[in-house]
């Protein structure tokens, strides 16, 4: 009994495995709604190849995943106005990358606009943290944001990249080291919490 039962153990495995892997695929069983996943943001299912998006600089460089390979934290814009929300999501992603400690440059920073970057103002009476307001929104990137990207573009391509913000519209997005948008963060998220992915993500990739 004790041989047919250890030459038996292999059988079950291959059989519940092939019954897990037929109610997966034919889509009877949620397994990730069912266990729940080790995330705090919102997965974008299908993922979004950003390269492939049309985005580009100020300088019509097209967009490409950085060498060395980064995380990188998105941050939307849909607009030529950049107020109080678009300052306050900027800012947290700065602040979520500074506390990364030893992570920090594994981790960058990406402002993405459905227009013209040149055309993008800075319409506030003060700054998250009441330092000095810059004269303009090109001032507080190069002031305030150091290190942190730019691009823009069509407004088309823009919405089929971040269609969450038509019903989110305080939404910022994490992007893999290949260049797909995976995750979407807002404010109901803690920012710990979000350190946390980071770290997790960074810990079991490459990247």
């Amino acid at each position: 009994m004790t041989l047919m039962l250890i030459a038996g153990i292999p059988v079950i495995v291959i059989l519940a495995s092939t019954w897990l892997w037929y109610f997966v695929m034919s889509g009877e069983l949620d397994l990730v709604g069912a266990l729940g996943t080790s995330n705090n943001g919102k997965l974008v299912l299908p993922p979004r190849q950003a390269e492939k998006a049309g985005w580009e600089s100020a300088e019509n460089v097209p967009f490409s995943p950085s060498i060395p390979a980064r995380w990188t934290l998105v941050v939307p814009l849909a607009g030529k106005s950049c107020g109080r929300p678009c300052e306050s999501l900027l800012y947290q992603a700065r602040q979520i990358h500074q506390s990364l400690g030893k992570e920090i440059g594994r981790v960058q920073r990406l402002f993405v606009t459905d227009g013209l970057l040149s055309e993008v103002t800075l319409d506030l009476a003060e700054l998250s943290d009441q330092r000095p307001l810059p004269a303009s929104f090109s001032a507080y990137l190069a002031s305030e944001q150091r290190g942190m990207g730019a691009m823009q573009t069509p407004p088309e391509s823009f919405k089929s990249m971040f269609s969450e913000l038509e019903e989110f519209p305080q939404s910022w997005y994490l992007m893999d080291p290949s260049g797909w948008l995976m995750m979407r963060y807002d404010s109901s998220v803690n920012y710990k919490d979000v350190i946390s992915d980071l770290k997790f993500l960074i810990k079991n990739s490459n990247g």
